[in-house]
């Protein structure tokens, strides 16, 4: 169930006297474990929790994006109450700030435990992702090759084998050499804005050699940008979040993922304005024939002083090689 929805972040007419005239709405009913969205007059969000004075307070937090705290808060015609207070300083996470409010609610609402060990526990699982928030935007080169990842991801793959597991095999995100790896199989993932050549740019010598044990396979994308396509990169990032809504270990790996590419919905006002139709798609295998630089391409070894080689690949031609089309013709892997 989705408890923080940004809807819940606007102004409500609900006001907690503070420092800081902290409004709230409420989120979950008053006969349970008490949770409450706000947001202060510097515009920050936070996630509150009531909790009784003889239970435990959570580990203090404070870093460069969120931090935990308790404080005594009062409410028109209620008695003052101590709140576990969480608050989001930096809007590159409010996506993510909406996951923890969820992971927050759910286990105090449905598990009954205790508010001080929940937040602790949920805040601990996402400590590292707000380590590495980016603030840069990313290039339109970088969105495209995004956008193709989550493409694949999430119309591909994601159709021939539980959602959870794709997610799991999205492996370049944290350094593996190709895009996507599981056992017997990897697969590289490519986009081309070009109309009417499938032509792919190769960064290095060792992007299309095969694994150790099993077959590598080449995903081909091909977009244009067009003004009025109902694609983009904000709305493939959203379908993904829905996606895993309710799934916290997946809802965390998919936000870590995105984070580490240097993804931020904070600037999604840019990002909404490449608007993309997909053309041409399709799965090739990399065979021997296949176009492509790779180390034994070369007698002996790389010459030395060789410090980096990057390439353009023709696809035109290669259709032998093609074992899919459309997601449905993908074999099974």
């Amino acid at each position: 169930m989705k408890y923080f929805t940004p809807g819940v972040w606007e102004w409500p007419p609900e006001t907690i006297l503070a420092e800081d005239r902290l409004r709230v709405r409420r989120v979950t009913a008053q006969d349970r474990r008490e949770v409450l969205s706000g947001r202060d007059a510097e515009d920050r969000r936070h996630i509150l929790v009531r909790i009784a004075d003889n239970e435990r307070d959570p580990v203090p937090v404070s870093t460069k994006g969120m931090a935990v705290t308790v404080r005594p808060l009062s409410e028109p015609g209620r008695e003052p109450g101590r709140f576990i207070d969480i608050v989001c300083h930096d809007p590159s996470g409010h996506a993510a700030f909406h996951l923890i409010g969820d992971e927050i609610a759910s286990a105090l609402t449905n598990d009954g435990a205790s508010p001080g060990d929940v937040v602790d526990h949920v805040v601990s699982r996402w400590r590292q992702f707000w380590g590495q928030l980016p603030q840069s935007l990313l290039s339109v080169p970088e969105q495209i090759g995004l956008f193709a990842e989550l493409w694949f991801l999430l119309t591909w793959l994601s159709s021939k084998v539980d959602p959870e597991i794709a997610l799991s095999r999205w492996r370049g995100p944290t350094g593996s050499r190709h895009d996507f790896e599981w056992l017997g199989y990897s697969i590289e993932v490519k986009a081309t804005m070009s109309v009417h050549r499938l032509v792919h740019r190769i960064s290095g010598i060792d992007q299309l050699s095969p694994p150790e044990q099993g077959t590598l396979f080449l995903f081909s994308l091909q977009v244009r940008q067009e003004e009025g396509a109902g694609n983009s990169l904000p709305i493939l990032v959203e379908m993904g979040r829905n996606r895993f809504s309710g799934k916290p270990d997946a809802a965390l790996d998919l936000e870590d993922k995105l984070s580490r590419i240097g993804y931020s919905s904070s600037h999604n006002t840019e990002y909404e304005r490449l608007h993309l139709r997909v053309g041409g798609e399709g799965l090739y295998r990399v065979d021997h024939d296949f176009p492509r630089i790779i180390p034994s391409s070369f007698p002996g070894r790389v010459p030395n002083g060789v410090e980096k080689i990057e390439y353009d690949i023709n696809l035109n031609g290669f259709d032998h090689l093609r074992v899919a089309c459309r997601p449905s013709e993908m074999p099974s892997m």
